[in-house]
């Protein structure tokens, strides 16, 4: 089984549990006996997303599993995080793993994920370094068109360099190492529900900073119904698609944009 800092899901990591005592006999009843449920099926229906594993419950399934010290504490803010809908306890419950996996010198898989999507300032960075070679960090924030500070703009460097998102090729010059960005797990929606809300605050700037010319801001209130509506989320994400395609093939980059794609319902169901 993978060490427990590859997960963020503690139901994935039960449901591993499960699968590779599986091989030897082990059942849901007895999973649940070991852990001192009287249901047989109750941790078969937390794995399923089904029912939510309580503050209680976490040290008898903690006891079932073997999982003491590092172990117990990591398990025990993995529920946390599941189970908790408040974005900010969320990322404050990630970070904790992060903390504790780091004492551990074990690494949580796409914690340099999370940390790019978590901030706006990363994505404008990682596009605006490799087109001023030799520039420093307050040069850089002179050029961004909102309130990023010079040591914002270091951090970020650091950031980025230290997970490999850019490559410094010589003193204050770099270069992206992949095109594209993608992230896996489920921990990266947190984060960019986080940088959603920062960009859509810079777009509300630049209605009032921004030239006309140098923008395109607009907006349509629609009556529509269910399948209206799965027919223009289609469309929008084929019209994201074709714009990512007209990006990529730019060979003479000489300023960042961000593209803000927003469709939300401003009524219940009538």
């Amino acid at each position: 089984m993978k060490p427990i800092t590859d997960y963020q899901d503690y139901r994935r990591f039960m449901l591993d549990f499960y699968e590779e005592n599986k091989k030897s006999g082990f059942t849901w009843r007895e999973f649940s006996k070991d852990a001192g449920f009287a249901s047989p099926s109750y941790l078969k229906l937390v794995c399923e997303g089904k029912s939510s594993l309580s503050r209680v419950g976490v040290p008898r399934v903690a006891k079932a599993m073997n999982l003491s010290g590092f172990e117990f504490a990591y398990f025990e803010k993995m529920v946390e995080y599941g189970n908790t809908k408040n974005d900010e306890k969320k990322t404050e419950a990630f970070n904790e793993l992060m903390r504790l996996a780091k004492e551990k010198k074990a690494r949580v898989i796409d914690a340099d994920m999370f940390n790019y999507y978590e901030s706006a300032i990363n994505s404008i960075v990682r596009e605006l370094a490799p087109l001023m070679p030799g520039a420093l960090p307050l040069e850089m924030a002179k050029k961004i068109k909102h309130a990023f500070t010079a040591q914002q703009v270091r951090d970020s460097l650091a950031m980025l360099t230290k997970a490999n998102f850019l490559k410094e090729t010589a003193e204050n010059t770099y270069q992206q190492t992949d095109k594209a960005i993608t992230g896996s797990t489920d921990a990266i929606p947190l984060a960019l529900r986080a940088m959603n809300r920062e960009m859509s605050d810079l777009a509300k700037e630049a209605i009032d900073r921004i030239d006309v010319k140098e923008r395109n801001i607009s907006g349509v209130t629609m009556g529509i119904d269910a399948e209206t509506l799965a027919l223009i989320s289609d469309e929008i994400n084929c019209c994201r698609k074709r714009v990512i395609t007209l990006a990529n093939a730019c060979k003479k980059i000489d300023r960042v944009y961000r593209l803000n794609l927003q469709l939300f319902p401003l009524t219940g169901n009538v």
